[in-house]
């Protein structure tokens, strides 16, 4: 499974911004797919993730803000991200966990294929 992250880009405090996550070479409609973000130095964090059926699971920490969603006819996973802050900063990253959202929180999240390149969100003050 191959997955394309878009949508980063520079965005003041207080705006919203969608980020996109596609997948490439398979359809997606069979996995579960979650957000990541990492800032350099720290541990990765897991944002929110969008079960094969209509549930959807979101961080405590962006709970509010951000919200996940599936478009399975474009193979595409949108998270949008409303009233963002500077904290907000990071690169963005969409992956399948093998144990789909039940493990998307593990620290060492096991998933399908690899990770891709990211897209970067700065959010300025």
């Amino acid at each position: 499974l191959q997955l394309e992250e878009s949508g980063g880009g520079f965005i003041q405090a207080g705006g919203s911004l969608r980020l996109s996550c596609v997948a490439t070479d398979s359809p997606l409609d069979a996995y579960a797919i979650a957000w990541f973000r990492q800032v350099p130095g720290r541990d990765r964090e897991a944002l929110a993730c969008v079960s094969v059926g209509p549930g959807t699971d979101i961080a405590d920490s962006v709970k509010g803000r951000f919200t996940i969603s599936r478009h399975n006819a474009r193979d595409t996973v949108y998270l949008d991200m409303s009233n963002v802050k500077p904290e907000d900063t990071a690169t963005y990253y969409c992956a399948a966990p093998r144990g789909y959202c039940a493990a998307y929180k593990t620290k060492w999240v096991d998933v399908f294929g690899s990770w891709g390149q990211g897209t970067q969100v700065t959010v300025s003050a």
